[in-house]
């Protein structure tokens, strides 16, 4: 007994001084702070000195004119990054603290790029949700500003996304999708379809393979899978992919169903940080001069995100 009590004091010590280290590199480690909400200084807010005074206040003017026509309230934010956040959770703090949109209407959206990020998303108001859907966001990012991005054309691309978000919430559709867009220069944007697939095949998919039998039931369900993809995308070679990948899942599924009777739903979704470029912060700028404040409109996390 007496070797195991001598040995059980210098262990001891050491498993405290080894939990004593990894607490006080806790501490040390420096903490990111979530970035500030900036203030609501005008319908145009950008803090890395993007746009040209010129470039604000026409886009506020063209603001403006809308908002004392139609009543809905658009603001843009430009900011150099978002990080440790992603755009999501930065966009609905900035909904939030500025309240864009007419008290319980909540008719306001906003454009917020994160500009060394290389991220961008419209965030719609609750009043707005039947018209900006979700699907039409993400077309006017990918069809309308994300193409001006690449170039470099920043000015020209909000102001072609402000533009199409004011026609369509006058009401005017958006054109057939074009078929030239290609949506998989982004893996970030597979993540969801995939995953849309995935459950699709798995769950809707064994009413069909129960109906109709496992090989036909699975082409039916490869089949709408391409369908619904290639409506939503605009993107044949996606879809073909996407409805193959469905039907080999759903041709497969049952051979797993005595092992795994239940599936789960899953919802995939990520947001690479980008590569941070050599744009400098700048200051706030806008021309309303302060005049400008939100209508106390609410959000609920509808519209779309995007990157470039």
């Amino acid at each position: 007994m007496t070797p195991r009590v001598w040995w059980a004091g210098p262990a001891l010590s050491s498993v405290v001084l080894i939990v004593a280290l990894l607490l006080a590199s806790v501490i040390s480690t420096p903490t990111h702070a979530d970035v500030a909400v900036p203030q609501l200084t005008g319908r145009v807010v950008d803090q890395t000195g993007t746009l040209s005074s010129s470039d604000i206040a026409t886009l506020t003017q063209k603001l403006r004119d809308f908002e004392n026509r139609k009543g809905s309230q658009i603001a843009v934010l430009i900011v150099p990054t978002t990080q440790p956040e992603t755009i999501e959770q930065f966009s609905i703090r900035v909904a939030e603290a500025w309240k864009i949109g007419r008290k319980k209407v909540d008719d306001g959206a906003i454009l917020v790029v994160a500009k060394n990020d290389r991220h961008l998303r419209i965030e719609v108001g609750y009043g707005l949700e039947g018209v900006l859907t979700d699907v039409t966001s993400r077309r006017i990012i990918d069809e309308d500003i994300t193409p001006k991005f690449r170039s470099g054309d920043f000015a020209a691309g909000i102001s072609a996304g402000v533009d199409r978000m004011m026609r369509v919430i006058d009401g005017e559709p958006l054109p057939s999708p074009s078929r030239s867009v290609n949506f998989a220069h982004n893996l970030d944007d597979l993540a969801p379809v995939f995953a849309v697939a995935l459950f699709a095949s798995i769950g809707v998919g064994g009413f069909f393979r129960a109906v109709l039998g496992r090989l036909l039931g699975s082409l039916v369900t490869g089949g709408i899978i391409a369908a619904v993809t290639w409506f939503i995308l605009g993107s044949a070679a996606l879809a073909a992919a996407v409805g193959v990948l469905g039907f080999i899942i759903g041709f497969i599924a049952d051979l797993f169903s005595a092992i795994t009777p239940g599936t789960g739903r899953s919802r995939g979704s990520s947001w690479s940080s980008g590569s941070s470029g050599g744009w400098s912060s700048g200051s706030s700028s806008s021309s309303d001069s302060g005049s400008f404040s939100g209508g106390g409109g609410s959000f609920g996390g509808g519209g779309a995100s995007g990157s470039w």
